[in-house]
């Protein structure tokens, strides 16, 4: 066995069906025992909220952890240790306090509690009528300000500015090269929009069964051999997907 770099998100793409899950797990266990296989995980919930999520389903301990919409990079569980490279590279071009100050200035978005934000995460309400139009016109405040900033909307409600170098893409690269593991041997995992930074590069990609319509479409305009859209929707797909890659062996 050769060691490889899994990179999967969390919900609705690794979790969703606990049966699979475990299976999943089980064969995760074994290849990184036996030759150090790397696995990393990638949620737009806080730290907090993943270490809930994490003992709730069982999850095996991550090699890395990749948490609140990308902008921290996390290495062993306990005690957890904030990666200060990622940080820095976060850090370039990012004016928190003068963006949230725009920010708060529309009375349409309300801040998110202080476990939603961090140094590189500025958290909103915003209710989905008005997103649009309010968005735009955030958009249009800050840049007149030579303000750069990453705008992620998501679930109807939550609204996230981030620094520009925000790029779950570019985290997987810190770590590749960390770990001296190949383009060729990382497999990245997802189900939604918010995870094509995941499949812009060179690595292989499985797309699970039961992703988003969004997703599909970015899929169908960007095929290529080294990306997989699985019949088989959650943990179960992505087992799919690394047997399809020859990740795992299908037995």
């Amino acid at each position: 066995m050769k060691p490889f770099l899994f990179v999967t998100d969390l919900d609705d793409t690794l979790l969703g069906d606990d049966s699979a899950l475990k299976a999943l797990n089980r064969k995760l266990k074994q290849h990184r025992q036996q030759s150090q296989t790397k696995i990393v995980y990638t949620t737009g919930r806080s730290f907090g909220s993943y270490q809930i999520l994490a003992k709730a389903k069982s999850l095996l301990r991550p090699d890395a952890l990749l948490t609140s919409v990308g902008t921290e990079i996390y290495f062993n569980a306990e005690p957890a240790e904030l990666d200060p490279e990622w940080s820095a590279i976060l850090a370039q071009g990012w004016h928190r306090e003068q963006i949230l100050a725009i920010a708060n200035a529309f009375p349409q978005l309300q801040l998110q509690p202080p476990s939603e934000q961090n140094p590189f995460k500025i958290s909103y309400y915003l209710c989905d009528p008005i997103a649009e139009t309010i968005i735009a016109q955030l958009k249009t405040a800050l840049a007149e300000k030579g303000f750069q900033v990453k705008f992620s909307y998501h679930a109807g409600q939550d609204l996230d500015l981030l620094p520009p170098n925000v790029d779950k893409g570019l985290a997987v690269k810190l770590l590749r090269s960390k770990w001296q593991l190949a383009t060729s041997r990382t497999v990245t995992c997802g189900d939604s929009e918010s995870d094509i930074d995941l499949f812009s590069g060179e690595e292989n990609g499985i797309i699970v069964g039961n992703a988003k319509p969004e997703l599909l479409q970015w899929y169908q305009e960007n095929q290529r051999q080294s990306l997989y859209h699985a019949q088989k929707a959650f943990a179960a797909g992505i087992l799919e997907g690394l047997q399809h890659f020859a990740f795992l062996p299908k037995c």
